[in-house]
């Protein structure tokens, strides 16, 4: 029997009666009919449950998720998805740089991979290591309780985190009840590392080299989904990202793609997508904003949307050369409502990142967060990326501190640690600031089953990136 994962209705509807409850929606008397013919909830860490529901339950399920959407919000006035009204409530967004860009051309939709002119400045190529390594920490425990995490670490005396993760001197009993990744554990354990292996957190960025190459900076939403529909396997596809598709190929045009019967809305999907549009834009934190809000949009809405405008802003404002994390936050925090559910999460981690000190303060800081977001599901956009925020903060955007950081925090360990990675790796500016036991095992060499890619050098992918940039930067 094949349980296509992210797709059940019977499980997407226990997913969106969690998402009713977190955006202020009166689900009581959907929640009650559900269980009342027979429903459960959604799986706590599996991307399905084991057995299918009968056709009478898998209807019901389909009809509660469209009565669900149409239930009003008691945060929509604080929470809005378009552009304007986001803006609106942003007292403080960024200015556009002097003399911005005009408008983009289209691009050729041949994406060769040699080195243009230009050279890649240091910091980008560093950034994409550092997403890399911390993608690579965090993927052997991914969908891993917190426990677990710590356990396993601990009991190869390898925390707090100092290297990869290892199966070597880990007793039996303990790997028998917390078992490794089974996607990943041959391909990202320090002992079967062999080169970076594919990973969706190094898929998103290289399809969004091909978007810019192709359409240019003014992309459209509409733009992301045909690149997705021509370059983008359905099986590497997650949550959010694969209902898009599938509500794609059903007939459902963007931005509805985001809403319809996808309760992944609010998730970490969008995120992992932000990096490129921080990186195409330095010094451009509202550009890069606007950016990833048009990306974000097939896939997202509210708190999942301003997750990836916050990064894609704390990038921008990293790679103009403000090399202080704290400001790179605050900055990220111009572009997302006051009000929102992510900014204060994001403030909170940020505090208590402040209130606990030291080589020990961190745990503390991590045991908080889980207490404040126990509601919400390990790969929402909310935990995560006040886990992100509270870890570069703790560790002053210090690059091993950062990426041990954010996936020690036990939530969605691979793309926390990769976002993180990312910045604290631009921050220290150069790929030889990176500790050598970090990026060597990466070999320079990238597994993906995106477009032409596989087997990229970073060195390659960071003058790809600067070409993009560059190019739009220095036109007339």
């Amino acid at each position: 029997m094949l349980r296509l994962t992210w797709v059940q209705p019977e499980d997407l509807l226990g997913h969106e009666l969690r998402q009713a409850a977190e955006d202020g929606r009166e689900a009581g008397a959907v929640a009650a009919r559900w269980k009342a013919a027979g429903g459960g909830g959604a799986p706590a860490r599996a991307g399905a449950s084991p057995q299918r529901a009968s056709r009478y339950l898998r209807l019901l399920a389909e009809d509660l998720l469209d009565e669900l959407a149409d239930l009003p919000s008691r945060s929509a006035q604080d929470e809005p998805t378009e552009l304007e009204k986001i803006k609106a409530l942003c007292p403080h967004w960024p200015d556009r740089p002097a003399g911005d860009r005009p408008p983009a051309t289209r691009r050729t939709r041949t994406l060769t991979l040699t080195r243009p002119p230009a050279a890649a400045p240091a910091w980008l190529e560093a950034a994409w290591l550092g997403r890399a390594v911390g993608c690579l920490l965090g993927k052997p425990v991914e969908k891993l309780p917190l426990d677990a995490v710590r356990a396993l670490a601990r009991s190869t005396g390898n925390w707090p985190l100092t290297g990869y993760f290892t199966a070597r001197g880990v007793p039996g009993p303990l790997l028998a009840a917390h078992p490794w990744n089974r996607r990943s554990a041959g391909t990202s354990l320090a002992e079967n590392i062999d080169g970076m292996p594919e990973d969706d957190d190094l898929n998103y960025p290289l399809l969004n080299l091909l978007l810019l190459q192709r359409h240019g900076k003014d992309f459209t939403t509409a733009d992301v989904a045909r690149l997705w529909l021509d370059e983008l396997p359905p099986g590497r596809a997650f949550t959010a990202e694969r209902v898009a598709l599938r509500n794609l190929l059903c007939g459902v045009e963007p931005p509805h793609t985001a809403r319809h019967r996808n309760p992944f809305r609010e998730w970490i999907g969008a995120l992992i997508r932000a990096d490129v549009h921080g990186w195409t834009n330095p010094g451009d934190p509202a550009g890069a904003a606007e950016q990833a809000h048009r990306d974000a949009c097939l896939t997202h809405t509210a708190n999942g949307v301003y997750a990836a405008m916050f990064t894609a802003a704390v990038i921008a404002a990293a790679a103009a050369g403000d090399r202080d994390v704290h400001a790179c936050l605050r900055t990220g925090l111009t572009v997302v409502p006051p009000r929102s559910r992510l900014s204060r999460a994001v403030a909170h981690a940020v505090r208590l990142a402040g209130e606990h000190p030291g080589p020990d303060g961190f745990d503390t800081v991590v045991d908080e967060l889980h207490a404040a977001h126990r509601a919400s599901h390990w790969v929402h956009a909310v935990p995560n990326t006040a886990l992100i925020a509270a870890a570069l903060t703790h560790a002053d955007g210090d690059f091993t501190r950062s990426v041990r950081g954010a996936v020690a925090g036990g939530l969605d360990t691979d793309s926390a640690g990769a976002t993180a990675g990312g910045v604290a790796a631009l921050l220290a500016g150069a790929p030889a600031a990176l500790p050598d036991h970090w990026t060597a095992p990466l070999k320079n060499r990238l597994a993906t089953s995106v477009a032409d890619f596989n087997g990229v050098g970073f060195d390659t992918l960071a003058h790809l990136t600067w070409s993009l940039t560059h190019r739009e930067a220095s036109r007339p």
